[in-house]
């Protein structure tokens, strides 16, 4: 926001120029991407209910508080084809919305359900802190001690690290898997929970393949002949001498 008012300032000739803004080193991983591999390796070394939580993250693109704040009364086990999760409150008013469940994010959570009695309500996690639910505080140290693990496993077997990440970067990256797989950017910002597909628009770059399919679904390529031979809409005539 800073950096925005100060480049508006800028434009509008307030100021000569933009000062650097240097932002913590948190924020920078934020953009990271998280391949598939690197990701099943920090959830077979992750403990729970940290493992638990980066799996529904991963699967559904939430923001982390917006995971943490989840409650019983949201899970809905009968929509759709795995149920549905309701996102009641976040940044914006955007932020409210209803995403589809993946066989592994209900999978997580039935399992949970079931160890907990089969809640109607609460926190789906629970934990002693002032808001009574798991905070970002509650996770740090098993975070970190899940990269721990892993480094001294790939010291062990002479192998690369993986390169540290904050939990947020798994929303980025479920967003950039979406937008790769053809989801178009207005179905995305619904997903995510984007007021503006400004943000949405960021993870969707359409392939030459994907264009061609938009473009033959509109039918104009039919347009052009009658089936007796005769030009159709769109043809020019051909000039015979």
């Amino acid at each position: 926001m800073l950096r925005r008012g100060l480049n508006l300032a800028v434009e509008w000739s307030v100021l000569d120029r933009s000062p650097k803004i240097k932002t913590l080193s948190g924020e920078r991983r934020r953009e990271r991407v998280i391949s598939p591999e690197e990701e099943a390796c920090y959830l077979a070394a992750a403990p729970e209910p940290l493992a638990s939580i980066a799996s529904v993250l991963a699967d559904t693109g939430m923001r982390p508080e917006e995971c943490f704040r989840l409650c019983w009364e949201q899970v809905t086990w009968v929509n759709g084809r795995n149920g549905t999760i309701l996102i009641t409150r976040g940044k914006t008013a955007a932020a409210r919305r209803v995403i589809p469940m993946t066989l592994r994010v209900r999978n997580v959570l039935e399992t949970r359900w079931n160890e907990t009695g089969k809640q109607q309500d609460g926190w789906i996690w629970p934990a002693p802190t002032r808001s009574g639910h798991i905070e970002p505080s509650s996770l740090r140290k098993q975070h970190a001690k899940t990269f721990k693990t892993l480094d001294e496993e790939a010291a062990i077997r002479q192998q690369k690290a993986i390169r540290p990440f904050v939990l947020y970067s798994l929303r980025h990256t479920f967003l950039t898997r979406l937008g790769q797989s053809g989801c178009d950017v207005w179905t995305l910002a619904r997903i995510a929970g984007h007021s503006s597909i400004t943000v949405s628009s960021r993870y969707v770059h359409p392939s030459e393949d994907a264009v061609f399919t938009a473009m033959s679904r509109l039918g104009g390529h039919k347009t052009g002949h009658t089936g007796n031979g005769t030009p159709g809409v769109g043809e020019p005539r051909r000039l015979t001498q």
